[in-house]
């Protein structure tokens, strides 16, 4: 019998009916409540910083919360909605239709994508705005501070949120290609904050291997840094306050780096949940 060719259609519609489920989660609205009242609240903690420094504090405030929370929201979206097809069956419908299993995959990857650029688009939209209005009080009550005008780069306060939806999609595929084999939804999730804090500090064990005169730990130093992402490198939060934004080269590279993870990542899942018994 002829394969049936990709469609492109069917992973579409896929996606929108992840998208659907999603909103339905309770979790995940519980995830974008408490980001949105960390970065607005972070608006009151002015007592701690004055001048551009606060500024700074609001700013770094904001993306902690986009990183820890949407982190959380990355791991548990992907295995709840993945799972949630597997253990309702509905999977066995779906491929029945006939679907391929590379549309299911592809499909409930760029509904996790949407969803979580949804959410790096609104913190981002928030934090700046809260940026602005706090930017605007400040240069009326020290305007010798702000001689020069404003100080916040905005533009680096966007590139900031595509960067943050790039590293958390990152981490949602690698999420997804250990659900495509994972037996159960907690090893998915377990194995998804192990590779979280993995790409944290990998850095420091090729560090640690670099400075090793054995080939062999330099071999294994440079294939841990092959193997898991470093997140360190999508955090450009020092140019968003009196700094230029980084070179466009530089953002460049970085989204090559990440957009080469995320085809990776659902490449192996896709070939990973062919080879799997539903």
């Amino acid at each position: 019998m002829r394969a049936l060719p990709f469609s492109a259609g069917q992973a579409v519609l896929i996606a929108g009916n992840t998208l659907r489920e999603a909103v339905r989660q309770k979790i995940i609205g519980l995830f974008l409540g408490l980001a949105l009242a960390l970065v607005i609240g972070a608006r009151w903690f002015r007592d701690f910083n004055f001048g551009a420094p606060e500024l700074k504090f609001l700013a770094d405030c904001g993306l902690g919360a986009m990183t820890f929370f949407g982190s959380a929201l990355a791991i548990t979206a992907t295995a709840q909605l993945f799972f949630g097809e597997i253990e309702n069956r509905t999977v066995l419908t779906l491929l029945a239709r006939p679907v391929r299993r590379s549309e299911f995959v592809v499909g409930k990857y760029w509904g996790l994508l949407v969803l979580l650029g949804a959410f790096c688009a609104l913190l981002t939209a928030v934090l700046a705005t809260v940026l602005w209005w706090r930017e605007g009080e400040l240069m009326r009550d020290f305007p010798a501070a702000f001689a020069t005008g404003r100080v916040v780069n905005y533009a680096g306060v966007a590139v900031a949120g595509f960067l943050g939806w790039l590293k958390l999609s990152v981490l949602a595929g690698f999420t997804l290609l250990v659900a495509s084999f994972a037996q159960t939804q907690l090893f998915a999730v377990v194995s998804g904050f192990f590779i979280l804090v993995i790409g944290h500090l990998q850095y420091l064990a090729q560090e640690a291997y670099g400075r090793s005169e054995a080939w062999l730990a330099r071999l294994g130093g440079g294939g841990l840094g092959l193997l898991f992402p470093n997140f360190n490198l999508f955090a450009l939060a020092d140019a968003f306050v009196g700094a230029d934004l980084p070179a466009w080269s530089q953002i460049a590279r970085l989204s090559l780096y990440g957009f080469g993870y995320l085809g990776t990542t659902c490449a192996l899942a896709i070939f990973s949940f062919r080879h799997r018994e539903i």
